[in-house]
């Protein structure tokens, strides 16, 4: 018994043991009386200007690429060395101008769903007039089924005859 024990003891593995599973803080570490400094105007001028600056990073590396490229097609005398080295950096300055465009088709992206996603004062403006005409027509349709049904009482009780009473529904 003592070596089925033994045996278990020495036995060592190099694969992965089960542990618990990680936990997660969503306090703010450090401060933990951080309270939030700015008014909405400014968090969005923040954000404005955070997009402006992206927007003109990208459009100075697309400028700059095509004022680079433009500078390297010069003709003239040149050795192989020299075109080599263009070539070269001709690549280098056109993959960077992809990469600048496909930044900005990404941040076109990104402001489109903004745009689209939290426009809420538009969506609630929408909204409220839908809810006014679904009012007004409630209470049009409400008034017109008052009017029909008193006219069809009176009918009833010899007030209007049959004629009266569709001349009466048709201005209604």
């Amino acid at each position: 018994m003592q070596r089925t024990q033994r045996a278990k003891d020495d036995f060592q593995t190099d694969a992965l043991r089960p542990a618990a599973l990680p936990t997660a803080t969503f306090r703010p570490r450090g401060n933990e009386d951080q309270t939030i400094d700015q008014t909405s105007d400014e968090y969005l001028d923040g954000m404005y200007e955070e997009w402006n600056k992206k927007l003109d990073a990208e459009i100075e590396v697309l400028v700059e690429g095509m004022t680079e490229l433009v500078k390297i097609a010069s003709i003239g005398n040149k050795d192989k060395f020299k075109v080599a080295q263009e070539a070269f950096e001709a690549q280098c300055r056109t993959e960077s101008m992809v990469r600048a465009a496909t930044s900005l088709l990404s941040i076109i992206h990104s402001l489109k769903l903004v745009l689209l996603l939290s426009d809420e004062g538009q969506i609630a403006a929408r909204r409220d007039s839908a809810a006014i005409r679904f009012q007004e027509r409630a209470e049009s349709a409400r008034r017109v089924a008052t009017e029909s049904l008193e006219l069809l009482l009176n009918k009833r009780e010899g007030g209007l005859s049959s004629n009266e009473w569709s001349q009466t529904m048709q201005l209604s």
